[in-house]
């Protein structure tokens, strides 16, 4: 059944490259200060002696708090648009930081990284609307733009801390208050550019916003279907960005340097997968690009724990570069299904990103801590084959395809 997403006869505005790359260096800056988090895990083990349920706790409580609060944002955020709320984000995560430098015990990280939730919580709906507004059309583009500054953050921030806290102490922590203050003036002229915007939006004719032509148990279907799709897609980060650094220390006997450099790879190269799978989407089609990234990647996660270190270097590269690229195509696709919600389809899949990856690692740190770190990995192995429900999903043609 093929059906145009979202068509109109009307010209679309250009692109606002500017803007897409200046939210889009928020988020990496965003990213960066939220990666300080799992790289410090293998220092916060052996500071208080943690197991990996607790370590696995900590994520849960940092991804619940992202998660939970994000679709009320879009949501409220949808009806009252908050220009420099993505600035107040921005404040939390700061006093978050200032607490995980200075924590001395389990309880003192645990609200250090719930703080550093709430901030992410704010900053995402906002600044995936803004992508939106100044994609020009380019929706699929626009949503890997902003997200490769996220995933290039959250990949540089193991190899910071490796250079600056491990080596000098936990406080050291609070040089990354830098790049918080470097978000929150980017942010401060992104909220000017947002706030400008909808002031010229009040002055305009009001466009009608089309629909799909898809019956409303179809588009709860799709959503289902997709939000299914995070839950796989994300379980299964968990267990690389709580944990692969556990695996690669115990299976292969590494430091936790070498381990971070690991880590490093998976996500510098899931954040080149996102802006592959924006560039794909938009030409080739969202359901394509969620099939390929979904089922794709199941063979290389299917002979991971099976890998020798060499090995393991270059599926860990392939299944980052695959893995990510749905992430821009999925957020698009529901976008396009409700098209008047913008605010609260960017929040609940934000959400449920953050949460499946907290409640994965939660899971996980238990089953680990009842098995092995590397039988983990046997497990999740398969739970990209659940990409099959993508079957399910509509054709959605590209935005302006008007055959």
């Amino acid at each position: 059944m093929n059906t145009p997403a979202v068509k109109t006869d009307a010209v679309q505005p250009k692109t606002a490259y500017s803007i897409l790359f200046a939210v889009s260096f928020a988020h990496f800056l965003n990213d960066f200060i939220q990666g300080v988090i799992p790289a410090m895990y293998p220092s916060l083990e052996q500071k208080f002696t943690l197991t990996m349920a607790q370590i696995g706790l900590l994520t849960l409580g940092f991804q619940l708090s992202a998660s939970v609060f994000q679709p009320l944002v879009g949501t409220f955020t949808d009806k009252y648009p908050k220009p420099y709320s993505q600035v107040t984000g921005m404040v939390f995560s700061s006093i978050g930081i200032v607490f995980l430098a200075n924590a001395t015990s389990y309880f003192w990280c645990m609200a250090a990284v719930i703080l550093v939730g709430i901030g992410s919580s704010i900053f995402h709906p906002e600044s995936s609307r803004v992508a939106f507004l100044a994609s020009g059309g380019k929706r699929s583009l626009a949503q890997s733009i902003f997200q490769i500054g996220g995933n290039t953050g959250t990949a540089l921030a193991p190899l910071l801390v490796a250079w600056i806290v491990l080596p000098n102490g936990q406080i050291y922590i609070l040089w990354f208050l830098i790049f918080a203050v470097i978000a929150k003036i980017t942010l401060y002229f992104v909220g000017k550019w947002y706030k400008n915007e909808l002031e010229s939006n009040k002055s305009r004719p009001k466009k009608k916003i089309e629909t799909p032509n898809l019956s409303n148990r179809k588009i709860a279907v799709s959503i289902a279907v997709l939000l299914f799709l995070i839950f796989s897609k994300y379980f299964y980060t968990a267990s690389i960005t709580s944990y692969f650094q556990f695996y690669t220390i115990e299976k292969f006997g590494l430091t936790e340097v070498q381990a971070q450099v690991y880590l490093f790879c998976f996500l510098f190269s899931a954040a080149i997968g996102t802006l592959l799978g924006g560039f794909m989407g938009d030409r080739f089609g969202r359901k394509y690009v969620i099939w390929f990234s979904v089922l794709g990647v199941a063979p290389f996660t299917l002979m991971l724990p099976y890998a020798n270190l060499q090995a393991t270097g270059i599926l860990i590269v392939l299944i980052g570069l695959i893995i990510s690229s749905a992430f821009p195509a999925i957020l698009v696709y529901a976008q396009e299904l409700l098209p008047k919600k913008i605010g609260m389809i960017s929040g609940l899949f934000y959400g449920l990103a953050f949460g499946m990856g907290g409640l994965g690692s939660a899971v996980l740190g238990w089953l680990a801590d009842h098995t092995s770190i590397e039988y983990i990995y046997h497990i999740c192995a398969y739970l990209p084959l659940m990409g099959i429900i993508a079957y399910f999903l509509p054709n959605m043609k590209k935005v302006g395809n008007k055959k």
